[in-house]
């Protein structure tokens, strides 16, 4: 079924009973040419460019619980492409181009928004820093406008521009950035995988990877062993444990983020802001909520809940940005498990068991980062090489010293 206007007006009339669902509830086959863990937005992309891009469509994407319940639907919807460093340079300009074409690929309305995104800097030091950050972007083809304190008025005249200890210098404008509808990115892919024939098999926790002679051969799950000469890793902040099946020792923690958002208001936040002297990060929702996060929780954890500290900490950033913040009533908070890698990078290759490939580390990255994920995961995985876009992302570079160290803040993880 086509989603159209026609359609939608149409159903309307008729009580909306012609709607189908928006995929099938398969019973997992015995066998599949790929199975793919994972069914998040990166593990769906995944599997949706396999059967788009390389016509391989003899594939099973294996979920625990419900397709889009973990980050993909726990997360501020950031899209952007204002990464210094080449190698995720590259990377993040191709994912920005296909987010700009995603809902016409799917037909599939992910209120994607360009709304633009401003990173503020508040010191002489932090404008060179964001000034070189400009350039690069631009000379990697991407967009960027350094505003002086002015402009930055001119756009965002609800900020505390009189404060004393976190003066507004100015701001980076990235005005591709914006946002999209988190869990309807998942559905997007969830819904064109399926049509091109991919099994989505809900409730299926894999519980074991089996290997013969150095080469996977498929994995053992609540509802049976399943065969394929091909499995992809895609599961997050669960990377380390299921790596683990295969005997993989991951550089990756799991760290906890939050977010939040308040009550629905009226329009006022037009774009997406980024604080530049406390990890805070707002932008309005369509509904009229405020959606807001920070920094991680600094300790590792599996639980997706975070600590009041760092709701403290959050919010007092939120105040020191914009005062007027503290009049709205936060709604609900949840958070989701982060897969750290050590340089702040993510990770896209093979690994040492021949037909197994992982794809994970993606940091506070992920969610902006799922249609390029998808589309060089399915290269890698149909081809046996790495695509151009995100052949830095290697596996070995922890052990060859080749990072990819976007903040500069080392090897620690929840620094990142």
């Amino acid at each position: 079924m086509r989603y159209s206007g026609f359609k939608v007006f149409a159903e309307g009339l008729g009580g909306n009973k012609g709607w189908k669902p928006a995929w099938r509830e398969p019973e997992p086959r015995p066998d599949y040419d790929v199975i793919i863990i994972g069914g998040g937005g990166h593990g769906l992309s995944t599997a949706y460019y396999l059967a788009k891009n390389h016509g391989i469509t003899n594939v099973a994407v294996l979920e625990k619980g419900y397709l889009g319940g973990g980050n993909v639907g726990r997360n501020t919807t950031i899209v952007r492409a204002n990464y210094f460093l080449p190698g995720n340079q590259e990377f993040y300009s191709h994912s920005l181009k296909l987010w700009e074409g995603l809902e016409g690929e799917l037909n599939y309305n992910v209120m994607h928004s360009q709304r633009g995104l401003i990173n503020l800097f508040h010191s002489d030091g932090q404008r060179d820093a964001f000034a070189r950050r400009g350039n690069a972007m631009i000379n990697q083809g991407d967009d960027a406008e350094l505003l002086d304190r002015e402009g930055v008025r001119r756009h965002l005249p609800y900020l505390d521009f009189e404060q004393t200890r976190f003066p507004i210098y100015g701001g980076l404008l990235h005005r591709r950035g914006g946002t999209a509808r988190h869990d309807a990115v998942a559905w997007g892919y969830a819904r064109g995988a399926d049509r091109r024939g991919v099994d989505l098999i809900q409730n299926c926790e894999v519980t074991g990877i089996d290997i013969e002679n150095g080469r996977v051969t498929g994995v053992q799950t609540t509802r049976g062993a399943i065969r394929a000469k091909k499995v992809g890793i895609v599961v997050a902040g669960r990377s380390g444990q299921v790596a683990a099946m295969a005997g993989m020792r991951l550089p990756i923690e799991s760290h906890i983020l939050q977010a939040f958002v308040t009550e629905g208001l009226k329009p006022v936040i037009d774009h997406v802001v980024s604080f530049g002297m406390g990890h805070f990060y707002i932008s309005q929702s369509d509904k009229g909520g405020l959606v807001f996060g920070g920094d991680l929780d600094f300790y590792a954890s599996y639980a997706a809940r975070g600590n009041l500290p760092m709701v403290e900490h959050v919010m007092e950033a939120g105040m020191t940005l914009m005062p007027m913040i503290g009049k709205a009533k936060v709604l609900r908070s949840w958070g989701g498990i982060m897969d750290m890698s050590p340089d702040g990078s993510p990770i896209i290759d093979k690994t040492h068991v021949d037909g197994l490939f992982i794809d994970c580390g993606w940091n506070y990255g992920g969610f902006k980062a799922v249609p390029a994920s998808g589309w060089c995961m399915a290269h890698l995985m149909a081809t046996g090489e790495s695509h151009e876009v995100a052949r830095r992302f290697r596996l070995d570079r922890f052990a060859t010293g080749h990072l990819l160290d976007e903040e500069g803040t080392g090897s620690q993880h929840n620094l990142h």
